[in-house]
């Protein structure tokens, strides 16, 4: 039988307030544990919450960002279980009346193909505690130091159809997030989590199977992975005449595999109802206009207008447009190059490749945006060949000064003197007879010998689009 894959997710952001969701305690990240969790966090009697207006701020932003419905009222509800980290017995959290409605987020798949999927919704609730297993030896240890934090859960339509997707989908949230300062986006630190509630069904049936949710996940590399085993797992369940049960499950990235952790609750068992501490949240449009005043220009329209305006493809306007930083750096250097695609072609190539293997982001870059022109403008005036900047960017990046001075102080300009690569030419063929006939004999590939020896003999400074145009013509092709 051939299956589909229905994917749904779940995706907690933790928003970027100095203090909590309801009170003022701080939410740096590393403090010592329960040092930044405060009455209000614990729930302890006498206590009352009062809303952060930061956090809401950064909803309405989101919502804006992603073309979905702002609610003019809102309310807060409080979410009831146990947990040893939710020191008050309940979340308080959003249910039926979110602040962010119905939205959509475009993603573009491997064959080129864009996709809408659908936000459901986005809603605001505090975070809950978290619990230390490593260092206690078969106790556990609980930090309430995130208890209270912001989040903004984004929910999505089960309209994702496979781990590819899934992870478009999570990685251009997570890009418009940290792009419009809603968060950032840190999922080392759990600023960015996942939960991924994966069915599959027969090809063709349209009644949606049996859900799992996988919780947690922290990394783009372990949502593709923990997918592709649930799926394949809940087929073989099937396909043995087994059922998949509604349940929550964890990813163990070791064994790569998802495991059990407990019976999937519904919304009833949470037992929801209005938080009587709280007043419904009413946003009008003027605080709509306040909290998205001097909204940067989205992912998807910078995208658009670098591939109208520098005449981009797809691709390289996907990369440039990873993040906002790198966004700005490549115009600065498309600005001061006036070459666009070359200027994409080293920002997404030798750029991108020096960072990744540093591991360090556009905004720590050894070269800056000015430096890398400089550099590419000596390619377009012909002081230096393609490659020969290669030894130029890499001497910049180790901090020797700019393209002018590297090549200046390692005598690296290029030849261009017609007369001078003539006469190397020359001297190659006189000494090579051999393989001058053998190319006059119909062995093309020899012509790349020659090209390997002018190079050779010029160390690598005469250009190279004349030492093919002069090599042709001596050699009568």
């Amino acid at each position: 039988m051939q299956w589909e894959t229905v994917i749904g997710l779940e995706i907690h952001t933790q928003l970027a307030t100095r203090s909590k969701i309801f009170s003022g305690a701080p939410t740096d990240f590393g403090a010592a544990p329960n040092t930044q969790a405060c009455a209000v966090d614990l729930g302890l009697p006498g206590v009352l919450p009062v809303l952060n207006e930061g956090a809401v701020i950064l909803a309405v932003r989101f919502g804006t960002a992603i073309e979905a419905e702002i609610a003019e009222r809102s309310v807060f509800a409080r979410k009831n279980y146990f947990y040893p980290d939710l020191p008050k017995g309940y979340q308080i959290s959003q249910y039926e009346r979110p602040v962010v409605g119905r939205g959509r987020v475009r993603i573009r798949l491997d064959d080129g193909a864009v996709k809408e999927v659908g936000v459901t919704r986005a809603h605001l609730e505090e975070d809950a505690g978290k619990s230390l297993h490593e260092d206690f030896h078969g106790l556990t240890g609980i930090d309430l130091n995130r208890a209270g934090t912001p989040l903004l859960e984004i929910v999505s339509e089960p309209d994702l159809r496979s781990p590819e997707e899934a992870v478009a989908y999570a990685r251009k949230l997570h890009r418009i997030v940290r792009w419009i300062g809603v968060s950032d986006g840190n999922m080392q630190e759990g600023s960015f989590r996942v939960d991924a509630n994966v069915s599959v069904r027969p090809l063709g049936e349209e009644t949606l199977g049996t859900r799992t949710e996988i919780k947690n996940i922290n990394s783009f590399r372990f949502l593709d992975r923990a997918i592709r085993f649930e799926v394949a797992r809940q087929i073989d369940v099937i396909e043995g005449g087994g059922r998949v049960v509604q349940e929550t499950r964890l990813y163990d990235a070791d064994r790569d595999e998802t495991r059990a952790m407990r019976t999937k609750e519904e919304a009833n068992d949470y037992r929801y109802f209005p938080d009587p501490d709280l007043l419904p949240l009413v946003i009008d449009a003027d605080f709509v206009a306040r909290a998205t005043r001097g909204m940067p220009e989205l992912p998807d329209a910078r995208h658009r207008r670098f591939r109208d305006q520098y005449g981009l493809s797809d691709y390289d306007a996907d990369l440039l447009t990873a993040s906002r930083d790198l966004g700005d750096y490549y115009e600065c250097v498309a600005a001061g190059t006036g070459d666009p695609k070359l200027a994409a072609n080293w920002v997404n190539g030798e750029l991108a490749a020096a960072l990744n293997r540093a591991g360090l982001e556009i905004g720590e870059s050894p070269v800056d945006a000015h430096m890398l022109a400089g550099l590419i403008r000596r390619i377009r005036d012909r002081t230096i060949s393609g490659k020969l900047a290669k030894q130029v960017f890499e001497a910049i990046w180790n901090g020797e000064g700019d393209a002018d001075a590297i090549i200046a102080a390692r005598g690296l300009k290029q030849i261009t003197d017609v007369g001078a690569i003539e006469a190397v030419i020359e001297d190659i063929l006189a000494a090579n007879p051999a393989q001058v006939e053998q190319y006059r004999g119909g062995k093309d590939k020899v012509f790349g010998f020659f090209v390997g020896q002018v190079m050779k003999a010029t160390k690598g400074k005469a250009n190279p689009q004349q030492v093919n145009a002069l090599l042709k013509e001596k050699l009568g092709s």
